[in-house]
């Protein structure tokens, strides 16, 4: 499982999301499958974190949708 996150440059915002095959969940992104993103096109993997579980990966989800991609980008990478 990965938790990973988007960028879309056309709307400026992150998408926080978790899957178990990061790069048919991108395509899917990008092709319009997903409606919370559909408008974003095209999606930019940002960054992915690889965890051992569902329930490891759902957490991790909330907890970064609760602090903001954008800040807890900058909190681990100092960007």
């Amino acid at each position: 499982m990965y938790v990973y996150i988007l960028y879309s440059e056309t709307i400026r915002r992150y998408y926080v999301g978790q899957t178990a095959d990061i790069e048919r969940r991108l395509v899917r992104h990008n092709e319009g499958y997903v409606k919370s993103t559909k408008r974003g096109s095209p999606w930019t993997l940002i960054h992915s974190i690889k965890v051992h579980s569902r329930s490891e990966a759902l957490l991790l989800e909330r907890k970064i949708k609760k602090r903001g991609a954008k800040r807890y980008l900058d909190n681990q990478f100092g960007v």
